[in-house]
């Protein structure tokens, strides 16, 4: 089953952003380490074209699911890159049911979006001679359209974003909800805390998947209503790393 089909199916996945990495060899990494999927930020991150399109390429290759954060909504944004390859998208500070028709209209194809179709091209990985109509439904059939809200704006429109067809998921952005929620940084904050509640409880009410990008405290907290599973970045787990390897080679020089 690809993704969408295992999140429909009930199942938790697991995943985590990306922005700075640009070897295809780290989408190799992420399925030898067991994850489901990699999303590439290309809202804070910076990324080309022509490099996304190499890194789709290569998780396709070795079954990893590679999706992205797209910069902003609007059909290049969207329908472009995921004719390079990406199975799925994420568009930033969703606010009404008019942005998530929008984000349905360019990441899906007819019947249920607009989406151009380009035969032979990354997203169905250059081969030829298929039918269109078969494409355009297996394609539907894999991407995952997620809203990610992250505003009061969007918590209370929630309910009209995720009813609205061929929005498959939500992720929480915790860091821009507490910014607009006037309570910067204070993700346990009862403000923020209650508008993720809003937000999981509609997810649930509609068969929608549900996570958060945000601190492990949320993560934690959230634990039985996440189900597309989002945690840290590649730079925090090089950060991490580093600092880890650091203070192993100190302990070695105190105990040596």
């Amino acid at each position: 089953m690809n993704l969408k089909e295992r999140l429909n199916n009930g199942e938790r996945v697991f995943g985590t952003m990306v922005r700075c990495q640009r070897n295809p060899a780290y989408c190799i990494m992420a399925k030898d380490a067991g994850l489901d999927f990699i999303l590439f930020d290309c809202e804070h991150g910076i990324y080309s074209r022509e490099t996304l399109h190499d890194l789709f390429q290569m998780a396709h290759a070795v079954g990893l699911t590679a999706m992205l954060r797209v910069p902003m909504l609007d059909r290049e944004s969207i329908s472009r890159y995921l004719d390079a390859g990406a199975k799925g998208c994420m568009v930033p500070m969703t606010e009404t049911a008019e942005q998530a028709r929008e984000i349905v209209r360019w990441s899906k194809y007819p019947p249920i979006g607009e989406r151009g179709y380009g035969s032979s091209i990354g997203a169905c990985y250059y081969q030829t001679g298929l039918k269109s109509g078969d494409v355009m439904a297996r394609i539907n059939g894999e991407v995952l359209t997620i809203a990610q809200i992250e505003s009061g704006l969007g918590v209370g429109n929630v309910e009209e974003i995720v009813s609205t067809e061929g929005i498959d998921a939500v992720i929480i952005g915790p860091n821009d909800l507490s910014i607009s929620l006037g309570v910067p940084g204070e993700f346990t904050n009862e403000k923020v805390v209650g508008a993720i509640r809003k937000v999981a409880d509609a997810c649930r009410r509609h068969g929608k998947a549900f996570g958060i990008h945000g601190p492990e405290v949320l993560q934690e907290m959230f634990a039985d209503d996440v189900n597309l599973c989002i945690h840290t970045t590649d730079v925090d787990l090089l950060r991490s790393a580093m600092s880890d390897l650091k203070q192993k080679m100190i302990h070695f020089r105190r105990n040596g």
